[in-house]
């Protein structure tokens, strides 16, 4: 297992309220002294504490600095948990934000805090690699464009139909662009 914040045992639950922040809470840590950090998680920045070799130290990291939420599912003894965390780069600094084995709500739980944080939502494969979900552009996620529904709706009589007749302009090699001309401008 990495050696990121992950809870120790199946046992555990692990639940921060996304609308209740800033948040301190420890995670276990492989590396760690005591096997334990400190984290304080801000919507702007996150603050990790721990010692390493009996040196204590704080890393003071913007939300930005991270990758995205991911959701991984964690094998268990008996039954799977679901794991929401705020991953980054370095693995060994990664945050969990959501420990449970409701499925249902580990995603809801995965939603709010992407959009809480205005991080890109991840899914972890079996191979631990991590995807985006859907594709973006920029902060902007790329769907196909739904269909226009007007039938029956109580403005529909209000709203003229060449809306719906009107097509996207294209440009074509026939498309006369004008270059090196001079722009004539009216001024006073």
């Amino acid at each position: 297992m990495r050696s990121g914040g992950l809870p120790a045992g199946s046992g555990r639950a692990l639940r921060l309220d996304p609308f209740a922040l800033p948040a301190q809470f420890a995670a276990s840590d492989a590396t760690a002294d005591g096997r334990v950090r400190h984290v304080e998680l801000h919507r702007e920045r996150v603050v990790v504490r721990r010692s390493l070799a009996g040196m204590p130290m704080a890393l003071n990291l913007p939300v930005s600095a991270f990758a995205g939420v991911a959701i991984r599912l964690l094998p268990g003894g008996d039954e799977t948990h679901i794991a929401v965390i705020l991953e980054h780069k370095d693995p060994a600094l990664a945050v969990p934000l959501y420990v449970s084995a409701d499925a249902d709500e580990g995603l809801v739980q995965w939603r709010v805090w992407g959009n809480v944080l205005g991080l890109p939502l991840l899914i972890a494969d079996a191979d631990g690699a991590l995807r985006e979900p859907f594709a973006r552009l920029g902060q902007l996620r790329i769907e196909r464009p739904r269909p226009r529904r007007r039938r029956r709706s109580c403005l529909r009589k209000r709203r003229p139909s060449i809306l719906m007749r009107r097509k996207a302009g294209k440009i074509t090699a026939a498309t006369p662009v004008y270059r090196g001309a001079r722009e004539i401008i009216a001024r006073n």
